[in-house]
Protein backbone atom coordinates (compact mmCIF):
# COMPACT_ATOMS: atom_id res chain seq x y z
CA UNK A 1 0.00 0.00 0.00
CA UNK A 2 2.76 2.40 -0.97
CA UNK A 3 2.83 5.44 -3.26
CA UNK A 4 -0.86 6.11 -2.83
CA UNK A 5 -2.16 9.45 -4.06
CA UNK A 6 -4.30 11.18 -1.43
CA UNK A 7 -5.82 13.40 -4.11
CA UNK A 8 -7.21 10.35 -5.91
CA UNK A 9 -8.55 8.98 -2.63
CA UNK A 10 -10.28 12.31 -1.94
CA UNK A 11 -11.77 12.19 -5.43
CA UNK A 12 -13.28 8.76 -4.73
CA UNK A 13 -14.68 9.99 -1.41
CA UNK A 14 -16.19 13.09 -3.03
CA UNK A 15 -17.74 11.03 -5.81
CA UNK A 16 -19.26 8.56 -3.36
CA UNK A 17 -20.72 11.24 -1.07
CA UNK A 18 -22.20 12.98 -4.12
CA UNK A 19 -23.78 9.71 -5.23
CA UNK A 20 -25.31 9.20 -1.79
CA UNK A 21 -27.13 12.51 -2.07
CA UNK A 22 -28.66 11.36 -5.36
CA UNK A 23 -29.78 8.01 -3.90
CA UNK A 24 -32.27 9.33 -1.37
CA UNK A 25 -33.61 5.90 -0.48
CA UNK A 26 -30.20 4.89 0.88
CA UNK A 27 -29.88 8.14 2.83
CA UNK A 28 -33.36 7.65 4.29
CA UNK A 29 -32.54 4.07 5.35
CA UNK A 30 -29.33 5.23 7.04
CA UNK A 31 -31.23 7.86 9.02
CA UNK A 32 -34.24 5.73 9.97
CA UNK A 33 -32.26 2.87 11.52
CA UNK A 34 -30.30 5.04 13.99
CA UNK A 35 -33.50 6.82 15.01
CA UNK A 36 -35.12 3.44 15.72
CA UNK A 37 -32.13 2.38 17.82
CA UNK A 38 -32.34 5.69 19.72
CA UNK A 39 -35.97 5.25 20.78
CA UNK A 40 -35.60 2.10 22.90
CA UNK A 41 -32.68 3.28 25.10
CA UNK A 42 -34.32 6.67 25.60
CA UNK A 43 -37.66 5.18 26.65
CA UNK A 44 -35.90 2.75 28.98
CA UNK A 45 -34.18 5.60 30.82
CA UNK A 46 -37.47 7.46 31.29
CA UNK A 47 -39.70 4.56 32.33
CA UNK A 48 -37.28 2.29 34.20
CA UNK A 49 -37.69 2.19 38.00
CA UNK A 50 -35.08 3.92 40.11
CA UNK A 51 -31.95 1.85 40.58
CA UNK A 52 -32.34 -0.04 37.29
CA UNK A 53 -29.03 -0.94 35.66
CA UNK A 54 -28.87 1.16 32.47
CA UNK A 55 -25.89 -0.56 30.90
CA UNK A 56 -28.04 -2.41 28.38
CA UNK A 57 -29.68 0.71 26.83
CA UNK A 58 -26.26 2.26 26.39
CA UNK A 59 -24.80 -0.87 24.81
CA UNK A 60 -27.69 -1.03 22.34
CA UNK A 61 -26.29 2.16 20.79
CA UNK A 62 -23.37 0.04 19.56
CA UNK A 63 -25.74 -1.66 17.14
CA UNK A 64 -25.90 1.53 15.08
CA UNK A 65 -22.32 1.41 13.67
CA UNK A 66 -22.71 -2.32 12.96
CA UNK A 67 -26.03 -2.23 11.10
CA UNK A 68 -26.01 1.23 9.48
CA UNK A 69 -23.09 0.79 7.02
CA UNK A 70 -23.98 -2.74 5.92
CA UNK A 71 -26.24 -1.65 3.05
CA UNK A 72 -23.79 0.90 1.68
CA UNK A 73 -20.81 -1.45 1.99
CA UNK A 74 -22.60 -4.33 0.29
CA UNK A 75 -23.75 -2.06 -2.54
CA UNK A 76 -20.40 -0.28 -2.91
CA UNK A 77 -18.91 -2.42 -5.70
CA UNK A 78 -21.47 -4.93 -6.98
CA UNK A 79 -24.15 -2.23 -7.13
CA UNK A 80 -22.01 0.03 -9.29
CA UNK A 81 -21.11 -2.93 -11.46
CA UNK A 82 -24.80 -3.66 -12.07
CA UNK A 83 -25.48 -0.02 -12.95
CA UNK A 84 -22.50 0.15 -15.31
CA UNK A 85 -20.80 2.99 -13.41
CA UNK A 86 -17.87 0.91 -12.16
CA UNK A 87 -16.03 0.32 -15.45
CA UNK A 88 -15.20 4.02 -16.16
CA UNK A 89 -13.61 4.26 -12.70
CA UNK A 90 -11.59 1.06 -13.04
CA UNK A 91 -10.14 2.12 -16.40
CA UNK A 92 -8.43 5.13 -14.75
CA UNK A 93 -4.94 4.97 -13.16
CA UNK A 94 -6.62 4.63 -9.76
CA UNK A 95 -4.86 1.97 -7.66
CA UNK A 96 -6.99 -0.72 -6.05
CA UNK A 97 -5.86 0.33 -2.55
CA UNK A 98 -6.87 3.93 -3.29
CA UNK A 99 -10.22 2.74 -4.58
CA UNK A 100 -10.91 0.54 -1.52
CA UNK A 101 -9.79 3.17 1.01
CA UNK A 102 -11.78 5.90 -0.71
CA UNK A 103 -14.91 3.74 -0.82
CA UNK A 104 -14.50 2.69 2.82
CA UNK A 105 -13.90 6.27 4.01
CA UNK A 106 -16.99 7.49 2.16
CA UNK A 107 -19.07 4.91 4.06
CA UNK A 108 -17.38 5.59 7.39
CA UNK A 109 -17.99 9.36 7.31
CA UNK A 110 -21.82 9.29 7.41
CA UNK A 111 -21.80 6.20 9.64
CA UNK A 112 -19.68 7.85 12.33
CA UNK A 113 -21.57 11.14 12.01
CA UNK A 114 -24.87 9.35 12.62
CA UNK A 115 -23.53 7.06 15.36
CA UNK A 116 -21.89 9.79 17.43
CA UNK A 117 -24.75 12.18 16.64
CA UNK A 118 -27.33 9.74 18.03
CA UNK A 119 -25.09 9.10 21.05
CA UNK A 120 -24.83 12.85 21.72
CA UNK A 121 -28.61 13.32 21.33
CA UNK A 122 -29.24 10.46 23.76
CA UNK A 123 -26.93 11.94 26.41
CA UNK A 124 -28.37 15.44 25.91
CA UNK A 125 -31.96 14.21 26.27
CA UNK A 126 -31.06 12.27 29.42
CA UNK A 127 -29.25 15.26 30.93
CA UNK A 128 -32.02 17.74 30.13
CA UNK A 129 -35.22 15.77 30.67
CA UNK A 130 -34.58 12.62 32.74
CA UNK A 131 -34.81 12.57 36.50
CA UNK A 132 -31.65 13.39 38.41
CA UNK A 133 -31.37 9.78 39.60
CA UNK A 134 -31.66 8.37 36.06
CA UNK A 135 -29.23 10.95 34.73
CA UNK A 136 -26.65 10.08 37.38
CA UNK A 137 -27.16 6.39 36.65
CA UNK A 138 -26.35 6.92 32.97
CA UNK A 139 -23.41 9.28 33.39
CA UNK A 140 -21.84 7.10 36.09
CA UNK A 141 -21.53 4.20 33.62
CA UNK A 142 -17.94 5.14 32.84
CA UNK A 143 -16.77 1.82 31.30
CA UNK A 144 -19.89 1.58 29.12
CA UNK A 145 -19.56 5.16 27.90
CA UNK A 146 -15.89 4.48 27.12
CA UNK A 147 -16.83 1.28 25.27
CA UNK A 148 -19.37 3.13 23.12
CA UNK A 149 -16.89 5.91 22.32
CA UNK A 150 -14.00 3.55 21.49
CA UNK A 151 -15.84 0.75 19.74
CA UNK A 152 -18.11 2.82 17.48
CA UNK A 153 -15.48 3.50 14.75
CA UNK A 154 -13.96 0.02 15.11
CA UNK A 155 -17.29 -1.79 14.80
CA UNK A 156 -18.16 0.42 11.84
CA UNK A 157 -14.81 -0.44 10.28
CA UNK A 158 -15.50 -4.15 10.67
CA UNK A 159 -18.95 -3.81 9.08
CA UNK A 160 -17.57 -1.75 6.18
CA UNK A 161 -14.64 -4.08 5.47
CA UNK A 162 -16.76 -7.23 5.62
CA UNK A 163 -19.46 -5.66 3.48
CA UNK A 164 -16.96 -4.56 0.85
CA UNK A 165 -15.28 -7.99 0.82
CA UNK A 166 -18.68 -9.53 0.11
CA UNK A 167 -19.44 -6.87 -2.51
CA UNK A 168 -16.19 -7.60 -4.37
CA UNK A 169 -17.14 -11.26 -4.81
CA UNK A 170 -20.92 -11.08 -5.09
CA UNK A 171 -22.75 -10.97 -8.41
CA UNK A 172 -26.04 -9.46 -7.15
CA UNK A 173 -26.76 -6.58 -4.78
CA UNK A 174 -29.42 -8.51 -2.84
CA UNK A 175 -27.07 -11.44 -2.20
CA UNK A 176 -24.29 -9.06 -1.12
CA UNK A 177 -26.58 -7.28 1.34
CA UNK A 178 -27.78 -10.55 2.87
CA UNK A 179 -24.25 -11.93 3.24
CA UNK A 180 -23.05 -8.61 4.63
CA UNK A 181 -25.65 -8.74 7.38
CA UNK A 182 -24.72 -12.34 8.22
CA UNK A 183 -21.01 -11.49 8.33
CA UNK A 184 -21.73 -8.68 10.83
CA UNK A 185 -22.98 -11.25 13.34
CA UNK A 186 -19.70 -11.62 15.36
CA UNK A 187 -19.65 -8.00 16.64
CA UNK A 188 -23.42 -8.17 17.16
CA UNK A 189 -22.87 -11.29 19.28
CA UNK A 190 -20.29 -9.45 21.38
CA UNK A 191 -22.73 -6.58 21.98
CA UNK A 192 -25.47 -9.05 22.93
CA UNK A 193 -23.16 -10.86 25.38
CA UNK A 194 -22.27 -7.54 26.98
CA UNK A 195 -25.94 -6.60 27.20
CA UNK A 196 -26.85 -9.94 28.82
CA UNK A 197 -24.05 -9.66 31.35
CA UNK A 198 -22.12 -12.68 30.06
CA UNK A 199 -19.26 -10.27 29.44
CA UNK A 200 -18.91 -7.55 32.05
CA UNK A 201 -18.22 -4.01 30.78
CA UNK A 202 -15.01 -2.58 32.24
CA UNK A 203 -12.26 -0.27 31.12
CA UNK A 204 -9.98 -3.29 30.58
CA UNK A 205 -12.64 -5.13 28.54
CA UNK A 206 -13.29 -2.04 26.42
CA UNK A 207 -9.58 -1.51 25.73
CA UNK A 208 -8.93 -5.19 24.94
CA UNK A 209 -11.92 -5.43 22.62
CA UNK A 210 -10.96 -2.15 20.93
CA UNK A 211 -7.37 -3.32 20.44
CA UNK A 212 -8.50 -6.61 18.93
CA UNK A 213 -10.90 -4.89 16.51
CA UNK A 214 -8.23 -2.36 15.54
CA UNK A 215 -5.81 -5.17 14.68
CA UNK A 216 -8.45 -7.03 12.67
CA UNK A 217 -9.51 -3.89 10.77
CA UNK A 218 -5.93 -2.94 9.95
CA UNK A 219 -5.12 -6.40 8.57
CA UNK A 220 -8.41 -6.71 6.69
CA UNK A 221 -7.95 -3.64 4.46
CA UNK A 222 -5.01 -5.04 2.43
CA UNK A 223 -6.79 -8.40 2.31
CA UNK A 224 -9.85 -6.83 0.67
CA UNK A 225 -7.54 -4.95 -1.71
CA UNK A 226 -5.93 -8.24 -2.78
CA UNK A 227 -9.40 -9.70 -3.43
CA UNK A 228 -10.06 -6.81 -5.81
CA UNK A 229 -9.60 -8.17 -9.34
CA UNK A 230 -9.95 -5.26 -11.76
CA UNK A 231 -10.26 -7.41 -14.91
CA UNK A 232 -12.84 -9.74 -13.37
CA UNK A 233 -14.99 -6.81 -12.28
CA UNK A 234 -14.90 -5.31 -15.77
CA UNK A 235 -15.13 -8.41 -17.97
CA UNK A 236 -16.37 -11.11 -15.60
CA UNK A 237 -13.11 -13.08 -15.98
CA UNK A 238 -10.11 -13.40 -13.71
CA UNK A 239 -6.91 -11.65 -14.74
CA UNK A 240 -4.98 -13.97 -17.02
CA UNK A 241 -7.93 -16.34 -17.34
CA UNK A 242 -9.87 -17.42 -20.38
CA UNK A 243 -13.32 -16.04 -21.10
CA UNK A 244 -16.09 -18.24 -19.79
CA UNK A 245 -16.82 -21.11 -22.17
CA UNK A 246 -13.56 -20.91 -24.17
CA UNK A 247 -12.22 -24.23 -22.91
CA UNK A 248 -15.53 -25.96 -23.61
CA UNK A 249 -15.60 -24.67 -27.18
CA UNK A 250 -12.05 -25.86 -27.79
CA UNK A 251 -12.89 -29.37 -26.61
CA UNK A 252 -16.00 -29.34 -28.78
CA UNK A 253 -13.86 -28.37 -31.76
Amino acid sequence: MTNMDTARIRSVITKELRDYRRRRSIVAAMIILPVVFLIEPTLTVFVAPAGTNLQVPLLLLLLIPVVTPSTLAAYSIVGEREQGTLEPVLTTPLQREEFIIGKAAAIMIPTLALSYGVFAVFLAVVRLFATSAASRNVFHQGPVLLAVALLTPLLAGWAVIVGMAVSVRATEVRVAQQLGMVASFPPLLAVILLSLGVLHPSVRTALLFAGGLLLIDARAVPLVARMFDRERLITGNRAGGRPHGTRRRRHAG
